[in-house]
């Protein structure tokens, strides 16, 4: 059932309200793209281990059969997202510019694409251990950006019982309508995804997290709700970042998650809807994740939409299949808040891309900053942060390179890089990629030491 009225005047302390920007295809289907002549598959698409590749140049594969395995637990498996032959195996660029391992299909163009790699699988009689199992098998990493393999988060440290698994479907981000579009269609696939993690986890409840912006959404999932009240829909405030899990278990439960702990050591389990939907629609029969769908929009493409894509689909067909206007720094994977600009037209959709912005240079010059000026301590970053920290003195010692003090007094690892500082600042400081400076060098010194 939907929460009580009250329910709208839960949230979280801070938060900012960006335009949302998702009219342009809130209310577009979710529509197949067709098959690109060649797909890239990094072998190191998720966080943890890199799959390890199984096969080699000139093979022929099938839709849906595994190319690559797990690396380790904290790893998963790839399968080939359409029939073809393996041209290469060869470094290709990533978002973020190193290159890595990847697999290179080329696909069949004559051939009906049909899943070939398929079996029924009777979920509700497997134990906790096959689940877990079964779900690695899948593939399924989180599908709104992190990439965490999904079956790690089904096996918590000892002495946390699991007693609520949340599904964040807020997806607070601008401009992405992803989660939207796969709850409205896909609501069965959503539950059944819901009750396997329930099974896995031993949990009682689970609650479907939305913002009030999506009162639709609510509606339509009340169908497919089962009867024991086992699994219900609550509705919160819209603000971002509302989907982060700390955000969501403080608007929905009113519990705080502990500095440096997971959701697991408060009795909860977070995942993200269209994860959720994947498994419900994907491990009855067996199947690997080889497309998953990704909202395309900005005012640089001409054809915006929320489509079904082959992982591992290059940007460069995606832009020039849907219109494209404008120049390479002008395309962000992800959203505009947390998302990041892509270093090539080359690089493909991975399992954690929810969303393509184009953006037209136009854009680029209203909405940003040529320069940053000098902090004038306003306090709009400590008002913003929704972790309570103070981004204002981070930032200065970010600027002196005292990243040690920053994590040691000033909690830097709390911070998960939502932008809020970044979006009020009046000086144009790019405060996040201080932040992320400052992480990847105290990781670094870590490693050495």
């Amino acid at each position: 059932m939907l929460a009580p009225a009250n329910w709208f005047r839960r949230s979280f302390p801070h938060g900012i309200h960006p335009a949302e920007n998702k009219g342009a295809t809130a209310d577009r289907p979710i529509r197949r793209l067709p098959f690109p002549p060649e797909l890239v598959l990094p072998l190191a698409q998720h966080t943890g281990a890199p799959s390890v590749c199984l096969v080699h140049k000139g093979q022929e594969v099938v839709r849906g059969e595994p190319i690559a395995g797990a690396g380790g637990f904290v790893s998963v498996p790839l399968h080939a997202p359409a029939t073809g032959i393996i041209r290469d195996i060869d470094l290709m660029p990533t978002a973020k510019g190193p290159y890595t391992r990847s697999i290179i299909l080329e696909v069949y163009p004559g051939d009906s694409q049909e899943v070939r790699y398929s079996a029924p699988r009777d979920v509700d009689a497997m134990s906790k251990d096959e689940l877990i199992k079964a779900v690695q098998g899948t593939g399924l990493v989180g599908l709104g950006g992190a990439a965490f393999p999904t079956h790690v988060k089904l096996s918590p440290p000892k002495g946390h019982e699991v007693h609520t698994v949340l599904i964040n479907g807020c997806e607070c981000e601008p401009f992405l309508t992803t989660d939207h579009r796969v709850m409205l269609e896909d609501g069965a696939d959503l539950v059944a995804g819901t009750r396997i993690f329930m099974k896995a986890l031993g949990a009682e409840h689970g609650i479907i997290g939305l913002e009030d912006n999506k009162q639709e959404v609510a509606e339509a999932l009340r169908a497919h709700l089962p009867a024991d009240g086992s699994i219900t829909v609550q509705v919160v405030r819209t603000k971002y970042p509302q989907g982060a899990e700390k955000m969501l278990a403080k608007a929905i439960l009113g519990v705080e998650i502990p500095s440096g702990n997971y959701p697991s050591s408060v009795g909860l389990a977070v995942f993200n809807a269209s994860s959720t939907a994947q498994l419900g629609a994907l491990l009855p029969r067996s199947q690997g994740v080889i497309e998953r769908v990704v909202t395309i929009t900005g005012p640089g493409i001409e054809r915006p939409g929320n489509y079904l894509v082959p992982i591992g689909t290059p940007i460069r067909y995606i832009l020039e299949y849907l219109g494209f206007r404008g120049k390479e720094q002008t395309i962000i994977m992800g959203g505009p808040m947390m998302g990041s600009t892509v270093s090539s037209f080359d690089v493909p959709i991975t399992k954690g891309c929810g969303g393509l912005l184009v953006l037209t240079e136009q854009e680029l010059q209203e909405q940003t900053f040529q320069n940053a000026y000098p902090c004038i301590s306003c306090g709009h970053c400590v008002e913003a942060c929704p972790m309570i920290l103070n981004p204002c003195q981070m930032g200065k010692l970010a600027y002196k390179h005292r990243y040690a003090e920053m994590a040691e007094s000033f909690h830097l690892n709390d911070c998960f890089e939502c932008g809020c500082c970044s979006y009020v600042c009046p000086a144009g400081i790019p405060l996040v990629q201080y932040f992320r400076i400052a992480k990847a060098a105290n990781r670094e010194k870590a490693k050495a030491s």
